[in-house]
């Protein structure tokens, strides 16, 4: 299966539902084939996919990401079968581990077995969306039993989420699709390499799934205020042990091992300089309306299928719209 590539708008832009309803009916209306919403927090991810609904015809709308620790099985179920059936055929659910900052610190959840909690979370998940009763009580990290509803019609796609090997490749196994997010452009290569393993263990091919991805964007003149920008944003990413640990295995171990020791430290100098102008530019999409769409669009060419468009922080819609101006169909197109 080959599939067509599509250009997205990341969701929410702020707090404001009244402005994410704005922005996805201005996506549409230029010709965006998505909106992707995250699920850190306010607002809540899987109740704006359902607000947006009555809004728009033809956008799709994905979750990138809903932890799965923050929700059962069971109820990732009922909510997925409602907004499928307000967004018939253009909803999708993905999941993911999340991070040490958003479960510990926000909301007192041990981030344990994440690889085996996300794959069991989706083998429980689908069986119930395919109208089965759950009969999960031996699996190491999730437990049902007994409960049931009525099958999703049509069938909601789960999509996962992964940085390092072991993750991506279960990811493609067990997945419909697979979601990458903040590697440094000389990693999709080895990151694509073990889609393709995972995807083997199920039977199909790395053509055979989605690939997803989130990219930081800024349209800008001034390239080094857009640096500074990511770097205010990203290093607390980078100083937590899962995206340091993913960014060393990219290749950057002296950066990930100074990002680590200044952020437990906090020296904002040792970690502004781990986070140089090289790591930026390999990580961010920033520059240029031409600069960031021929960026976007190499890698669509080395196998990146749907590109989320994400300006970075709380922005306003006009902000917003300054990056996302940049993908309008009347401007851009992956040819």
């Amino acid at each position: 299966m080959t599939f067509a590539k599509r250009i997205a708008v990341t969701l929410p832009i702020n707090q404001s539902l009244a402005d994410t309803i704005e922005v996805v009916k201005w996506a549409e209306a230029n010709g965006f084939d998505d909106g992707w919403l995250a699920d850190p927090g306010a607002p809540d991810g899987m109740t704006t996919a359902a607000a947006v609904a009555a809004h728009i015809s033809t956008l799709r709308i994905g979750m990138a990401i809903v932890p799965v620790y923050t929700r059962s099985p069971t109820v990732l179920a009922a909510s997925a079968d409602v907004i499928g059936q307000a967004l018939p055929g253009r909803f999708i659910l993905g999941l993911g581990s999340s991070s040490e900052a958003i479960l510990q610190a926000f909301n007192g959840i041990k981030l344990e077995k994440p690889l085996t909690r996300v794959k069991e979370t989706t083998i429980v998940l689908r069986s119930i969306l395919k109208g089965e009763k759950t009969n999960f009580t031996d699996l190491d990290t999730v437990y049902s039993r007994g409960y049931s509803q009525d099958p999703s019609e049509p069938g909601v796609p789960i999509y996962l989420a992964a940085l390092r090997p072991k993750m991506i490749e279960m990811a493609a196994e067990h997945g419909d699709g697979v979601i990458f997010n903040l590697w440094p452009r000389t990693a999709l290569p080895k990151m694509l390499e073990h889609v393709a393993i995972g995807a083997a263990r199920s039977g199909r091919t790395l053509e055979d799934l989605e690939i997803v991805n989130r990219f930081v964007t800024i349209v800008t003149d001034d390239k080094a205020a857009g640096y500074d920008r990511f770097r205010q944003l990203f290093i607390p990413y980078f100083g937590n042990p899962v995206y340091n640990n993913f960014l060393s295995w990219c290749g950057y171990p002296y950066e990930a091992k100074e990002l680590l020791e200044g952020w437990v430290g906090r020296d904002r100098e040792r970690t502004a300089a781990a986070m140089h102008d090289d790591l930026v530019a390999a990580i961010a999409v920033i520059g240029s309306a031409d600069e960031v769409r021929e960026r976007i669009r190499q890698h669509a060419r080395e196998g990146i299928t749907t590109s989320i468009i994400a300006p970075p922080g709380q922005i306003t819609v006009d902000e917003a719209k300054q990056t996302f101006s940049a993908f309008t169909s009347d401007v851009f197109s992956f040819d």
